[in-house]
Formats: structure tokens, C-alpha cells, sequence
């Protein structure tokens, strides 16, 4: 549990934790003995994160300054960041003819524009203890494009980018970075894209899940986000001190074909 050669327990932050991914991460890392802050914009994150054991922040992480205000939080309970798992999001289905402006900026600003920031605040904690982990939540989305989902598909490769950019600046200091890339995960997110999809395929959402969210599954079911914090606490550990700048799918074999 220690960082380095300390005997504290390690220090987390992770965002997007009222539900989903970002939840069983939290609750993951807590029955580890990790310190938590979870971050979200959701008030109700408060309960959830109190419930695991870990310390709640509210944030708007669209909001530049929030970002470092979070960052700030975490050291001024627990003294420094170890590992940082950006992992806030939101979705927006629509073709590129019609897709509204404002919702593509606020995308790019959570889930580009946040990671970097928050990267960029924690750099100096970890530095200095020269031990670090940095896990970007990206999707298969970071690899290959779905139609109606320009903004998502364009920042979740641009995280890929960013993953690899701080892994080779990070590397002589003890810092990792690393994604993981799933497929469809059984979360409020993607509940709603089922509907969003339904509208736009003119389709019902059962025909959305098999036509649209597995139609390139070799494993027909989705994700449960307990499978991708799993993946989450290894990237975080010591065992993975010589993995870096590296993508790891969690894709139900949709891209072996």
C-alpha cells in the first residue's frame, strides 16, 4: 500500500465517480486501503464516496480552475497525489450535420481539456516522490469511430495521444501512464445512448444493444464496470511499474476482426 519506500497508504483521485466505472474504482482502491478523492459534479457522488471510505470533492471539471482546485484538495487532506485516474465523461449522440456546438466544446472540455489539466497538477506530487500513476479511462472509441459520436471519438483519441505523450516525459521520474479502452459498459452513460441510439436508427433499444452495441462483439453482453476498475487497480500497482504508454482493450474481441 505504500508509495515508494513509505509505509502511508497511497493517494487517489478519480473523477466521475457517482456512478459506474468511476464508482467501482473508487470502491476498488478503498477496500486496498488507498485515500480516496472522488470528484464529480453530482452532489450525490457525496453518499456513494462516503459509503466506500473515501473523501468527496465537488467539481464542475469543466472549468479549468476546478480541475487544480481538485488536485489542491487532494494534497491539502492527504499531503500528495500518486495516482490520478481521469475518468469523467459525457456523450452526445448526433449526426456531424446537427451536432450542436456547445455540446462538443463542453466534451472536448471534460474529457480532453480536464485529463490534461489534472495530469498537468499532479505532475509535481508525483515528481517529487518519484513514483506515479496516471490511468486515463478512454473507450474503443480511442481506436475506431462509430457513427453519431464525432466529439466522443475525437477527444477519446486525443487522449490516446496525451497517455502516450506523458508516458515518454514521465518515465525517468517514476510517473506511468496508461488507458484502458472499453467496450460497452453497463453504466448510466451508455443506458442513455441506448435511447439516444434508438432515436436515431429509428430503432427499438433491445435492436440497439444487439444491432448497434455488439454487432462486432465476439462476447454478446456488456461490460460490468467492476471488470475495468480490476484492470484499473493492476495499472495502479507496483506489478506494473514497466508498463507504459500503453492502450488496453477491454473491447469483447470487437477489434479482432
Amino acid at each position: 500500500m505504500s508509495s515508494g519506500t513509505d509505509t502511508t497508504p497511497r493517494v487517489a483521485l478519480v473523477t466521475g465517480t457517482s456512478s459506474g466505472i468511476g464508482a467501482s474504482v473508487v470502491e476498488h482502491f478503498c477496500k486496498q486501503g488507498f485515500q480516496v478523492l472522488a470528484v464529480d459534479f453530482n452532489e450525490a457522488g457525496e453518499k456513494i464516496a462516503s459509503d466506500q471510505g473515501a473523501a468527496f470533492y465537488q467539481a464542475d471539471l469543466t472549468d479549468p480552475q476546478a480541475c487544480k482546485n481538485a488536485v489542491k484538495e487532494a494534497i491539502k487532506r492527504f499531503g500528495r497525489v500518486d495516482i490520478l485516474v481521469n475518468n469523467a465523461g459525457i456523450q452526445h449522440v448526433s449526426n456531424i450535420e446537427s451536432f450542436p456546438e456547445e455540446k462538443w466544446q463542453a466534451i472536448m472540455n471534460l474529457m480532453l481539456t480536464a485529463p490534461f489539466l489534472l495530469t498537468q497538477a499532479v505532475w509535481p506530487s508525483m515528481r517529487e516522490n518519484g513514483w506515479g500513476r496516471i490511468i486515463n479511462i478512454a473507450s474503443i472509441h480511442a481506436h475506431v469511430a462509430s457513427p453519431g459520436k464525432a466529439a466522443y471519438v475525437t477527444a477519446k483519441h486525443g487522449l490516446i495521444g496525451m497517455t502516450k505523450t506523458a508516458a515518454l516525459e514521465g518515465g525517468e521520474q517514476g510517473i506511468t501512464a496508461n488507458a484502458v479502452c472499453p467496450a460497452y459498459v453497463q453504466t448510466p452513460l451508455v443506458e442513455n445512448q441506448i435511447a439516444d441510439q434508438a432515436k436515431m436508427h429509428k430503432m427499438d433499444e433491445q435492436e440497439v444493444i444487439e444491432k448497434i452495441m455488439l454487432k462486432d462483439a465476439a462476447i454478446k453482453r456488456l461490460i460490468e464496470p467492476a471488470e475495468v476498475a480490476q484492470l484499473v487497480c493492476y495499472l495502479a500497482s507496483d506489478a506494473a511499474g514497466s508498463v507504459t504508454g500503453s492502450s488496453f482493450n477491454i473491447d469483447l474481441g470487437w477489434t479482432a476482426h
